[in-house]
């Protein structure tokens, strides 16, 4: 028989990891989308096409917010949130978008760049780095988790 207070560690990392992801996509979209304008999820000849492409980026975050928030919720309600992956996740998910982004939308796909530049080298050193930098302290945040549940 399952103890249903026993914390969830599978189920708290993936809502966190959602939740990680729809708030990357949210700074990407917020400050390099609209304020800096530094480039549109699908950068091609069309403004109508780039905006729309923002449109759709804006609609999957906030779908991974609300998904995220409340597997979250249920979670913690039912007593079952492994509290020490919590942080661990969402900079699971933060890091990993930014690294996706960087490596798949940008240089793979080709979907747009970081900022339309003469030398774009340096801002994808400092995109992908960041992303990588997140990217392992959640992997830190992780292991400390997971030194935890085994000392318990």
């Amino acid at each position: 028989m399952r103890d249903e207070r026993r914390p969830r560690v599978s189920a708290t990392l993936l809502a966190a990891i959602l939740l990680g992801i729809g708030f990357m996509a949210a700074i990407d979209e917020i400050i390099f989308h609209q304020l800096l304008a530094w480039h549109h999820f699908v950068d091609v000849g069309s403004s109508a096409l780039a905006l729309a492409s923002d449109g759709l980026l804006h609609t999957l975050e906030l779908v991974l917010l609300v998904v995220g928030g409340a597997l979250l919720i249920r979670i913690n309600e039912t007593g079952q949130l492994a509290r020490g992956y919590l942080s661990a996740g969402v900079l699971l998910g933060m890091g990993g978008f930014q690294l996706f982004d960087g490596i798949v939308n940008h240089k793979i796909l080709g979907l747009h760049q970081v900022r339309y530049v003469e030398n774009v080298l340096l801002y994808d050193i400092v995109w992908n780095a960041f992303g990588l930098i997140v990217l392992m302290g959640g992997y830190g945040l992780l292991r400390r988790a997971q030194r935890g549940v085994a000392r318990s």
